[in-house]
């Protein structure tokens, strides 16, 4: 593969890493590194779920109104 990473070179970070942090501190940062990811989901689905709400409210105010006007 040109440009691209292997697997053995992979290995040969993750070893890197090992020696240099230990065991321990890489899965602190991993399970840190977890948690940040699953609050930045669960904000941006929070998000989404509000737009949602917002854009189908809008929807059933237009038609109530259209609804009134032509009664």
């Amino acid at each position: 593969m040109l440009g691209g990473i292997s697997i053995g070179q992979l290995l040969i970070v993750l070893a890197i890493l090992v020696l240099i942090f230990g065991t321990k501190k890489l899965k602190n940062l991993g399970s840190d590194l977890g948690g940040a990811v699953k609050g930045f989901k669960e904000a941006v689905d929070k998000n989404d779920t509000e737009e949602e709400k917002t854009a189908q409210h809008k929807v059933i105010d237009a038609e109530v109104k259209k609804d009134e006007k032509s009664a």
